[in-house]
């Protein structure tokens, strides 16, 4: 109240004296009273300034909220909250606006949503839940706000309006990650730096008016070059520059597209956007038709595109990978002395676009040896409100862009570029190769060979923790996976780089091994710890099938074996891997306390974090190990919708088959084998407190993907499932034919690595399955039929029921092409033989040959991993047993040992789906935030249809 009487009601010459006199506080004297003239006048005249702030004094004294809960949106608080704290921290002071660093902002873009269509909102998925249905039940509180913002009591009055409508897809679009939300969230440079300009430079009078005046200005205001308002719009773009680097907007504006409507109604909406473009022209020389290409800057005027530059390029712009190519041939419409590239699914907020002029002074403040050509900006994730999943992510992504990029600048002096939020020194970088290298395919992960680049030529990368800018994240599994595949690609390509092999070279011996732990020694120490648990476990049953281990059992025993119990027991704690967590709790707790750190690390653990993180080490392995091996790293779209729906059996088993599935089948193969022979651990207590992390592991990459799927385990689910997966393993492919559609594409997909892998690489591929020979070795031997026998002969006889399988497959598939058409009945005799013969066979092993059932279980664990190499080691040599004719029957071995694993892996899952509850555990599991926000999640899973 005493605000609004010295702001608003005094008269201005006494107003520095009330303040004076209520500073000094002397006792006994009435503030305001006898003075002359007098310094309080009312009733005061009325404005619209004083018309708010009567309304503002009304709000304050009726509002009934505690001050804890103000303001009630949890985002709101948080901005406000890092806003506030941020003030507290080191950071240079801010110039004027006309004296500070000119900068550029680039957004590469290629054909992702741009702005929601009406027909986008309305689209239901399976489930009959539509984009607008789930963003009302996970944002009820802005929901109600943007119907009170367009004077609309209820949905349905939204929908009478285009102008309503309109607003609408503007609400859904700066929710979602679109190029919409991007571009709102840069132009806050602007608007930052004309609110900053307009306290430069109005007079005292003028701020006294209020700074809507400037931006309602009069129709004189606007013809006067001279004029505050004049300046205030030249100043901005002097000093700001953005361009949306489209490089298909010329093909979709051509094509009619409704993406190029809408990149041309943000720049109608926003004056100082531009749009580069790649522009294909056919032109005639010497009367032969070529196609050229042009870089061309657009802008809006009277709500057309206009070309401002056209730049004729010496071929096409798309040569290496997309997204660099797309900031490179766009780079030189870019102004100033730094430059920001900002990610398609970022966003930024007006608050911390005041700080950009402190940031920019970091390039002219003392920051070592050097000064600094990257400034690091740390990130917010936007996109972890709702699933455990986006939890998950959201917290590891903040760990490492704020305390882990903190130390990696100082003092390890390592720091990259890792997030787009970095701004560059603009000219350091033009004139030392740019900011993008784009070779196809080694530079993948194009951002951190820009860092590689800076250091190497004398650069110095900095980090800074006053300023944030939004980023979108992965939010269902098979987009995170995606996601880990796209980055662990992009390091197994940085290990294969001369890059990383000159920053080795130039290190001092300490920044090497910061530099090494802190890039690829993070996806090396990765696959090590895989690497391990299968040396370990081979090692282990080579020891029990040779018998060595009961020796060294009895051996320890004698001598006493106390010491290697507890130092097993030990091992078991450590395995645990906690330590991955102590960054996360680490930044929690410096942000928001360690009680709430530790609060929120026992609630993830109990939401299952081990398990996701054990299932993402997985995906990283795979993929980082095909990439040394093979090489053929690729982009991965990981799409950026709105996730919270069912995805099918058939989808998890395409996608994490090869990466997961077989591995956990194959260990767990392993750990079952080593129970029945082991000597080690005569009880089950003991054969569990030695291998319970294993099995951790297998249950992890065998289960998750269920596990993290949403309605995983509803009964009608698991049917339709089943259905999906059994017509899609069933299908022939055939040219066109997607791999979504048949497994026999899929199939072919999968192995397209070895299409372009040298000899090296196929070595190895047959190397490394050479491992399931020696299994097969050791077990044969414990057969009751090989009656203790140790002759090398009992192995080569192994090798016969093998090549018997081999040949009746062939049999069959060659009875199938020639006989299943037309000769139906000679088809069915030859397998009528096939299987009379295989029983009397099996009858004659009995009788003769002291076969028991418990053999053919055991041979079964034998044999079945064998034919899996000889499956793996024919893949690897295609041609080969393309050429001998055999390919048909590989084709067919293969498909049986898919159906093999699906039931393996489907089975305990249906199982589960029979217990309503575990379905509601399930949910409760996966969405824990939002139940206890009060949100209607159960509304989304079950389908917005049943609701309306």
């Amino acid at each position: 109240m005493l605000e609004v009487v010295t702001r608003d009601m005094m008269v201005n010459e006494i107003r520095e004296l009330g303040e004076l006199g209520n500073s000094s506080k002397v006792p006994g004297k009435q503030l305001f009273a006898a003075t002359d003239p007098p310094a309080i006048v009312f009733p005061p005249v009325v404005t619209p300034q004083w018309e708010e702030q009567i309304r503002r004094l009304y709000l304050l004294l009726t509002v009934n909220e505690s001050a804890i809960d103000v303001p009630t949106n949890l985002e709101a608080r948080r901005r406000v909250a890092f806003f506030t704290n941020s003030l507290f921290m080191d950071m240079p002071r801010a110039p004027r606006v006309r004296k500070m660093l000119s900068f550029s902002v680039m957004t590469p873009y290629y054909s992702e949503e741009t702005v929601y269509s009406r027909s986008d909102l309305e689209m239901e998925n399976e489930d009959g839940v539509s984009i607008i249905f789930y963003l009302q039940k996970i944002f009820p509180d802005e929901w109600n706000n943007f119907l009170e913002r367009i004077n609309c009591k209820k949905e349905s009055d939204v929908w009478e309006s285009e102008e309503n409508i309109l607003q609408l897809r503007y609400w859904v679009s700066l929710r979602g990650q679109t190029l919409c939300r991007t571009v709102r969230g840069m132009m806050y440079y602007r608007r930052a730096l004309k609110l900053q300009a307009f306290l430069d430079m109005a007079s005292e009078d003028e701020i006294l008016e209020g700074y809507k005046i400037v931006t309602d200005p009069t129709e004189k205001q606007k013809k006067s070059q001279r004029s505050l308002y004049a300046q205030l719009e030249a100043l901005p773009d002097m000093k700001f520059t953005y361009v949306a680097t489209c490089q298909n907007y010329g093909n979709q504006k051509r094509s009619g597209d409704r993406r190029a409507t809408d990149i041309l109604n943000l720049m109608v909406n926003n004056p100082s956007l531009r749009v580069a473009y790649i522009d294909e022209v056919e032109e005639r020389e010497g009367g032969k038709a070529q196609k050229v290409y042009y870089s061309v800057l657009v802008k809006a005027v009277d709500n057309l595109d206009q070309e401002i530059y056209r730049i004729k390029l010496p071929g096409s712009a798309k040569i290496g990978e997309g997204k660099p190519e797309n900031q490179n041939h766009a780079i030189i419409f870019s102004r100033g002395e730094a430059l920001q590239a900002i990610d398609m699914n970022q966003d930024n907020y007006l608050e911390e676009a005041l700080k950009m002029r402190n940031l920019l002074e970091e390039f002219n403040e003392d920051h070592g040896v050097r000064p600094p050509t990257i400034l690091g900006v740390r990130e917010h994730i936007f996109t972890g409100s709702v699933s455990s999943l986006a939890w998950f992510m959201s917290n590891q992504e903040t760990s490492f862009v704020t305390i882990g990029q903190r130390v990696l600048a100082r003092p390890l002096k390592v720091r990259f570029h890792y997030g787009h939020p970095d701004v560059f020194d603009r000219i350091f970088h033009i004139t030392r190769g740019g900011i993008s290298k784009a070779s196809r395919g080694i530079n993948l992960s194009e951002d951190i060979f820009a860092g590689f680049n800076s250091t190497l030529r004398r650069g110095n990368v900095t980090h800074h923790e006053y300023i944030q800018v939004g980023k979108g994240r992965d939010v269902g599994l098979n987009q995170i996976s995606l996601f880990e595949a796209k980055v662990a690609f992009g390091n197994g390509e940085q290990t294969l780089s001369r890059d990383i092999y000159r920053l080795g070279h130039r290190f001092d011996f300490f920044r090497m091994l910061s530099c090494y732990f802190t890039t690829i020694g993070f996806y090396v120490s990765s696959m090590m710890v895989v690497i391990t648990v299968y040396a370990y476990l081979y090692g282990r049953l080579y020891l029990s099938l040779s018998g060595l281990e009961a020796a060294i059992v009895k051996f320890a025993r004698d001598k006493g074996d106390t010491a290697l119990r507890a130092a097993m027991a030990s091992q078991s704690v450590v395995q645990l891997g906690l330590l991955m967590a102590l960054p996360m709790v680490m930044e929690i707790g410096l942000e928001r306390g360690f009680r709430t750190a530790f609060g929120e690390i026992i609630i993830m653990q109990l939401q299952l974090a081990a398990v996701f993180f054990t299932f993402s080490l997985g995906t990283k392995v795979h993929y980082y190990g095909r990439t040394i091996l093979h090489g053929g790293a690729k982009y991965r779209a990981t799409g950026r919708g709105f996730v919270v729906r069912h995805e099918k059996f058939a989808e998890n088993y395409r996608m994490y088959s090869r990466s997961h599935f077989t591995k956990g089948i194959e260990i767990m193969v392993l750990l079952v084998v080593y129970r029945i022979y082991s000597s080690a651990t005569p009880d089950s207590v003991a054969y569990i407190f030695l291998t319970v992390s294993m099995w951790f592991l297998v249950v992890s990459w065998l289960f998750a993907p269920f596990l993290f799927n949403p309605s995983g385990f509803e009964w009608q689910k698991i049917v339709e499932d089943w259905d999906d997966w059994m017509k899609w393993i069933s299908s022939h492919g055939g040219i066109g034919v997607p791999a979504s559609k048949s497994w026999e594409s899929w199939w072919e997909e999968e192995q397209e690595h070895l299409q372009y892998t040298g000899l090296l690489g196929r070595f190895w591929e047959v190397v490394l399955s050479l491992r399931f020979f020696l299994y097969q070795y050791g077990i044969v031997y414990h057969l009751h039929v090989a009656n203790h026998n140790t002759s090398i002969m009992v192995y080569g006889l192994s090798w016969l029921v093998i090549v018997a399988a081999v040949i009746i497959l062939k049999i069959v598939s060659m009875g199938r092409k020639k006989f299943s058409a037309d000769f139906q009945l000679m088809f069915r005799l030859i397998k009528l033989f096939l299987f009379i013969g295989f029983v009397v066979t099996l009858v004659l092993f009995f009788a003769l040959l002291n076969l028991t059932v418990g053999d053919i279980f055991t041979s079964l664990l034998a044999f079945l991993p064998t034919g899996w190499a000889l499956l793996m080691i024919a893949q690897a040599c295609k041609p080969a047993v393309k050429g001998i004719g055999m390919w048909s029957s590989v084709k067919a071995l293969a498909r049986g040992y898919e159906y093999v694993m699906g039931l393996i892996i489907f089975a305990p899952v249906a199982v589960l789906a029979w217990f309503p509850f575990v379905s509601e555990f399930q949910t409760r599991l996966l969405f824990n935030q939002a139940f206890s926000r009060g949100l209607q999640i159960q509304r989304i899973l079950a389908g917005g249809k049943k609701q309306r």
